[in-house]
């Protein structure tokens, strides 16, 4: 594969998440805000760790890739 078609599928990649994180904010359901995200205010700084949606992202890869590799 030249790089040129790699450019271009990377491209429909992105902007297929792009659409897809666009459809779960109308569904109520942020990415990045998910319960069991971990933020902590302090007085002048804020430390923010979004572990459930990191682990919602890997399963959801995991399964499309996997379903992907049977094919």
């Amino acid at each position: 594969m030249n790089l040129g078609r790699l450019l271009i599928f990377a491209g429909f990649v992105l902007v297929g998440l792009g659409v897809a994180v666009l459809l779960l904010n109308r569904l109520n359901l942020p990415l990045g805000r998910l319960p069991g995200d971990i933020a902590w205010r302090g007085k002048n700084t804020t430390i923010y760790f979004p572990w459930v949606t990191c682990l919602l992202l890997s399963v959801l890869g995991t399964l499309i890739l996997w379903l992907i590799n049977r094919r």
